[in-house]
């Protein structure tokens, strides 16, 4: 039996682990949460603690790594778990700068002739700010790093944009992330998430999903590391699917491999699609957080093959297609996204639920013998059915069933497929 740890302490890590474990592996998750416990083993310590993660697959035994967030990918978890002997899911230190560099993305997308929004990068607060007036339009303004997802600011306006680079580049409330910023322009068009299973040479795509990134109904309030998902998602039609294979997977795939770092792994490719043509908005080297949770369910086949196929470098030839539909909706902690309140109560967690319905843990804790808030995003609530409308049915009365001090969520999830 295959031993399989996971790297992560999310609902995307959860949806991984469940996944697995209902394959009848042996599934380990670092450090997980109170919903992993539930369907594998929790191990003390970080994902991002490079020797303790060795330690622990040495220890365990594992047979395959499979790394959930991207801060262990960019400081280069997967090439210390190679050269250790470990098969690992997830790309190396150079290959994961996709995403942990924004202005290697989008040189790198120049480079190899991708649709993308036209932009420049700025080292230098006075250069940034004279750009910004001088464009005297919307703009989105980026830190070069990692910034757990808050690091893009969509600016419609000049003041916008001058409070973002004075944020992240004279008050460096990223940090060093903000070193270095990218302004880029601000693209027409539906946003959509594509997810494609990478063995260094060739890719296998999943199912095409849709993320909510604002905090309230009608894509509203500040962004969000998501606050739902569902799939698939009707704007990447089949039309729309090969051009993003051709155009975008295909050159990234070769241009990596050029530069001498093979991509394996997920690309995650977040795009925006108007008029049948999509645009890269940027790459990221990890399955998203919601969407796992809801491309998980329908797909078809051996997970495990999957993941272990691409680690190793040889994909299954191909994927099988995708049935019915899913939708999962967040429930966040009271003042999320700015500073979250935690450690309160969840009830109705253990309520009965459907075949058609399922709850991940992404920000939860065991205390005593309760379940407790411990992060912003704290559980992704979702259903499946034949159609849209029967996932999202399901969803939402799975979510009226639990209950916690402060939470809210939106209510629109699929509204757009729905509309």
């Amino acid at each position: 039996m295959p031993r399989i740890i996971v790297l992560g302490a999310g609902s995307r890590e959860h949806a991984l682990a469940a996944a697995l474990a209902q394959e009848s592996h042996e599934v380990m998750v670092l450090p997980g949460n109170a919903g992993t416990a539930a369907v594998a083993r929790n191990l003390p310590g970080r994902a991002e603690d490079v020797p303790a993660v060795i330690a622990a697959c040495q220890r365990e035994r594992a047979d395959l790594v499979v790394v959930g967030p991207e801060l262990p990918l960019v400081v280069g978890i997967a090439d210390a778990l190679e050269a250790a002997g470990f098969a690992v899911f997830g790309p190396s230190r150079a290959a994961a700068q996709l995403e942990g560099s924004k202005a290697f993305m989008k040189r790198f997308l120049k480079r190899q002739g991708i649709a993308t929004a036209g932009f420049e990068v700025f080292t230098d607060a006075d250069a940034a700010e004279a750009y910004v007036r001088a464009a005297r339009r919307p703009l989105v303004v980026k830190a070069d790093g990692l910034a757990a997802g808050k690091g893009v600011v969509v600016a419609m306006s000049t003041e916008d944009a001058l409070g973002a680079v004075h944020a992240m580049m004279r008050e460096r409330v990223f940090g060093e992330a903000g070193d270095t910023i990218v302004i880029e322009e601000l693209l027409p068009g539906e946003e959509a998430s594509f997810h494609v299973i990478c063995d260094g040479v060739r890719g296998l795509p999943l199912v095409a999903a849709q993320d909510h990134k604002r905090v309230f109904d009608g894509d509203l309030g500040p962004n969000t590391g998501g606050m739902g998902a569902y799939a698939p998602a009707p704007i990447v039609t089949r039309e729309v699917h090969d051009k993003i294979m051709e155009r975008v997977v295909g050159p990234t795939l070769r241009g990596m491999a050029e530069l001498g770092c093979p991509f394996r792994g997920v690309l995650f490719v977040g795009l925006m699609i108007e008029g049948g043509e999509p645009r890269v908005l940027e790459f990221n080297v990890r399955f998203g957080d919601p969407e796992t949770c809801v491309l998980l369910p329908l797909y078809a086949g051996h997970v495990f093959s999957l993941l272990s196929g691409a680690a190793r470098g040889g994909l299954p030839e191909h994927a099988p297609a995708p049935q019915g539909h899913a939708l999962c909706v967040v429930m966040a902690s009271e003042n999320y996204p700015a500073k979250p309140t935690l450690g309160d109560r969840i009830d109705g967690l253990h309520a009965g639920l459907e075949s058609s319905q399922f709850v991940r843990h992404a920000g939860t804790s065991a205390r005593g013998g309760d379940v407790v808030t411990s992060g912003g995003r704290v559980l992704a609530v979702g259903g499946t059915g034949d159609t849209l409308a029967s996932a999202r049915a399901a969803a939402y009365d799975a979510v009226a069933r639990i209950s916690f001090r402060g939470e809210h969520h939106r209510t629109d999830i699929g509204y757009r497929a729905l509309r």
